[in-house]
């Protein structure tokens, strides 16, 4: 049974379809976490993933085998689980990037941290994390 949650930002599923280090730590850390993403958060990453497959020459078949292993992990939330922390979301993140609302709002009523690479998250009151840091709670080595 997983004993931590994470929710991850768009940046972080696409890192995870494109690189190594963010899809070995969900799929390591998949027994022990459970990993959470705002549905527009994989809209996002739907949208700007076959423009940087082509970008760097990757097959999109194989991209999307990748995309659909972590999706498999990654648990969606839909609009309806989030939408009640909007107005306290778009407070905590301000004008920094408003579109980044979501994902605060699913860290708030989770109440667990945020996993981004995006910097409009911190300061904003709710425990961020990068992948070169993540591991630290990821592991429990804090």
């Amino acid at each position: 049974m997983a004993d931590k949650q994470i929710v991850l930002d768009a940046n972080i599923l696409v890192r995870a379809v494109l690189g190594v280090r963010a899809r070995e730590l969900i799929e390591r850390y998949a027994s022990t976490t459970i990993f959470y993403a705002p549905d527009v958060a994989f809209a996002d990453a739907e949208e700007h993933l076959p423009g940087l497959y082509e970008k760097r020459n990757l097959s999109s078949a194989y991209a999307m085998k990748v995309y659909e292993r972590i999706s498999a992990i990654v648990q969606e939330l839909p609009i309806a689980f989030y939408t009640g922390r909007e107005e306290e979301a778009r407070a905590r993140i301000g004008p920094r990037d408003p579109d980044d609302w979501p994902v605060m709002a699913c860290a708030l009523t989770l109440d667990c941290p945020i996993w981004t690479e995006d910097h409009d998250f911190f300061g904003a009151g709710v425990a961020s994390w990068t992948t070169d840091r993540v591991e630290q709670f990821l592991s429990n080595v804090m």
